[in-house]
């Protein structure tokens, strides 16, 4: 661990950011259809529940990493092993969001740019900050919180004062009943992005008097901004064409048009988009870089900061052929193969002997009294 101490506001909008920095780019939950939405509401509850547990976990050994309190609880090498699958685990997210950014900057903007150039230009930018520590990394999120939320108000703004919004769209309510967003919050929202707070476990030894409300206000705070994003792009778009698109929110801003001459907003849409991935990125990248550091005892440098993020950087590009097969594999295999083992099964498992282990601490030392 790095001698480092960030404020409790400092988590709140490094958590905000990174929970809403992939998510409100993609069609989240839109297999609920028109009830979206409510499925997102859904996951927000199971993201309260999941955030509860990290939070024990970390009550239980408050000055520990993730990787450093796994081996604690299960012993020096099954510990190591359960550290190392979670450092390949972040690194498979952090891999996986710069492909996300990298795909959306060149459908956007740079359409004959290398896909190379584009990830390894947002790879290097993470690498310096990280290699700064984790104190840098929070006042930036501090920053660039209130810049997310200019950027956000103006578009709601402009949606509303160009007429887009129509709410015939988003009717009727519970078509299909409550099952189908339950179904979809149950396979899909809990895991991304609320589960995912599971890597603050490698940040919270850092924070000063960390407290549960904190993560939980980030996470609710996250869970109404995807809600109102998912309702205006729904209400705007449709439920067909919402579902169709790669980037819907891309194509909601696109069609703000306001007196005829205030149009084609998508400066707003792309400035977000690089905000929240820089964030998301940086605090996965800083995880595999101190976890990696922590596991192998070896001090956190920028050497090892660049030799990772080359690896993840090559790893982005090969981790799916193209943008659709990302998404396919992030919907449908993803949340069953990895973020359920790793979001649920294993802190539930690490949570269960650590709550013996330290029971039975405490009846030995009331003993020796």
């Amino acid at each position: 661990m790095e001698k480092a101490k960030i404020s409790g506001m400092q988590l709140f909008t490094l958590m905000m950011l990174f929970e809403f920095g992939t998510a409100f780019l993609l069609p989240v939950a839109i297999e609920a259809k028109q009830d979206a939405w409510l499925s997102i509401m859904f996951g927000m509850i199971g993201g309260f529940l999941l955030f509860l547990l990290y939070y024990q976990l970390y009550r239980y050994y408050p000055d520990l990493l993730l990787v450093e309190f796994t081996q604690k609880i299960m012993g020096k090498w099954i510990g190591r092993l359960l550290s190392f699958l979670y450092i390949f685990y972040f690194a498979n997210l952090a891999a996986r969001v710069i492909r996300d950014f990298g795909d959306m900057l060149l459908t956007f903007a740079y359409p004959d740019t290398p896909l190379f150039i584009v990830n390894a230009l947002l790879m290097f930018v993470v690498i310096y900050t990280v290699s700064k520590g984790v104190e840098v990394l929070a006042r930036s999120s501090q920053i660039l919180f209130i810049l997310m939320y200019l950027f956000a108000i103006s578009g709601f703004i402009l949606i509303v004062c160009s007429g887009l919004i129509n709410f015939a769209n988003l009717k009727p309510v519970l078509e299909e009943g409550i099952w189908l967003p339950l179904k979809v919050a149950l396979t899909q929202d809990i895991y991304f992005p609320f589960g995912e707070t599971v890597v603050f476990l490698m940040i919270l030894p850092y924070v000063k008097n960390a407290s549960k409300g904190i993560g939980l206000s980030a996470i609710g705070l996250t869970g109404i901004n995807l809600m109102i994003t998912m309702l205006i792009n729904v209400s705007v778009l449709g439920v067909s064409l919402t579902a169709r698109s790669q980037f819907p929110l891309l194509s909601t801003v696109q069609s703000i048009q306001v007196a005829d001459f205030l149009e084609r907003l998508d400066v707003f849409f792309m400035l977000t988009a690089v905000i929240g991935g820089f964030i998301r990125i940086s605090v996965f990248f800083y995880a595999i870089v101190i976890g990696t550091a922590s596991l192998f005892q070896i001090k956190p440098s920028l050497k090892l900061s660049y030799l990772l993020g080359f690896v993840i950087l090559m790893y982005s590009l090969s981790v799916a052929n193209n943008y659709e097969e990302l998404i396919k594999e992030g919907i449908k295999i993803l949340p069953f193969y990895l973020d359920i083992p790793f979001q649920v099964i294993i802190p539930l498992l690490l949570l269960t002997v650590a709550f013996f282990k330290n029971k039975n601490t405490v009846k030995k030392a009331r003993s020796t009294i």
